[in-house]
């Protein structure tokens, strides 16, 4: 007779979690026939291999013990140097001690959400906003208040009176080509949300990972460059997509308050990032301008995006209306009312492409109707034939102008 007790179950907010739509997706479309415009990843093929292996090979042959040891939690002296003069250079004076390098942008949010936020606590989010941000406050045991957007971001209006109903302990918003829209918040819009910050006492969580890839347009300003958000507004940012995802290396920007709160928190969670990973960074930035090797990231990014909006027209029902991105990775799209992306998913597979439905980017009630897609993978003529199955799916009493 077993007389083993079992063991306590899982911690609450364990079991509230909710799994990602967007990793399973991609499991779901793992198959190499299958054209997915789902994930938000960079272009493997613009990766520039050759120039982060001799910054491997640097560090390693002129420091290898140092690399291969365990290091700071701050990050790397000279990474964070080299991300600090980045940030001036763009507009935001930013000294080392102002950062803490993390493993990925999703660890500095996490770390924003450990030390800012209680249980119950209010974050304001735009509406629809990255999903993997409210799985975030929703694991925290934060109350996520949902702000309505328009074409051009969140709506000010409606931020001004959710701030006076609700009290926010944060706003969390992806400013420049959002994800999922694609998105961009006008600089007037901007300096009103720093405006409220001050007026009303809340953080601002100013998450970027996506800015330096403008295609079209001029730069905006951070909301953190504004003095009335200076003392409030965390930003967040990575090298996920201007350098390579799998070194797994972001940041945040911070009061010197929030970055001790977070160094302590990031040393119960992991110590410090990858020293090795750090150190070939900043080599890799104190040998390359950046700025130049994403010159024709920019372009290639340009034409994929033109040619997805181009097949739109004849791939989308009726009546259906999509984002303008001026950057970043990703087109919304919304369809006729009555249509259920999530439903036509599986359809979709069948017929080898994939996208990501919209619903589960809302905070607030869920729009069935609209779906993300990424166009920064894919060639033209790969972009032209995955839409052409699209069309089999959303048009199928028609044949698309672009055939395979």
């Amino acid at each position: 007779m077993d007389t083993r007790v079992p063991p306590p179950g899982p911690a609450a907010r364990a079991v509230a979690a909710s799994g990602s739509v967007i990793r399973e997706a991609l499991a779901l479309t793992a198959r190499p026939e299958i054209i997915s415009f789902a994930g938000g990843l960079p272009a493997s093929e613009l990766l520039d291999v050759d120039g982060i292996r001799a910054a491997y090979d640097r560090v390693l042959g002129t420091s290898p013990y140092r690399v291969l040891q365990y290091s700071t939690t701050e990050g790397d002296p000279a990474l964070r140097e080299a991300i600090g003069a980045r940030l001036t250079r763009r507009g935001l004076h930013s000294r080392p001690e102002d950062l803490v390098i993390t493993t990925g942008a999703q660890q500095a949010l996490a770390l924003l959400t450990t030390t800012l936020l209680d249980p119950g606590d209010v974050v304001a989010v735009e509406d629809p906003t990255y999903l993997a941000a409210l799985q975030c406050f929703h694991y925290a045991g934060a109350r996520v208040v949902p702000v309505p957007t328009d074409d051009q971001g969140i709506v000010i209006d409606a931020l001004a009176d959710i701030v006076v109903r609700e009290r926010p302990r944060l706003l969390y918003l992806v400013p420049t080509f959002q994800n999922p829209t694609g998105h961009t918040l006008p600089a007037e819009r901007r300096h009103a949300v720093a405006r409220l910050a001050a007026e009303h006492g809340f953080w601002i969580a100013e998450d970027d990972p996506y800015g330096e890839l403008r295609f079209h347009g001029e730069p905006m300003p951070w909301i953190a460059t504004y003095e009335e958000a200076s003392d409030r507004t965390v930003l967040l940012g990575s090298l996920s997509k201007v350098l390579a995802p799998g070194m797994r290396l972001g940041w945040l920007r911070a009061p010197a308050e929030v970055c001790r709160s977070s160094v302590l928190a990031k040393q119960a969670l992991d110590l410090h990032s990858s020293t090795v990973d750090q150190a070939a960074a900043a080599q890799y930035l104190l040998e390359h301008d950046l700025d130049t090797r994403l010159l024709p990231v920019r372009a290639v990014y340009r034409e994929r995006c033109a040619t997805l909006l181009a097949t739109l027209p004849h791939v989308l029902p009726p009546g259906s209306t999509w984002s303008r991105p001026e950057g970043g990775m990703f087109i919304w799209a919304r369809l006729p009312d009555g249509h259920d992306t999530a439903a036509l998913l599986r359809d979709a597979v069948d017929h080898g492409v994939a996208y990501v439905p919209g619903a589960p980017f809302f905070s607030g009630p869920a729009d069935p109707a609209t779906l993300r897609l990424s166009f920064a993978t894919h060639e033209p003529e790969e972009i032209r034939r995955g839409m052409a199955r699209l069309a089999g799916v959303f048009r199928p009493d028609r044949r698309p102008a672009h055939r395979e």
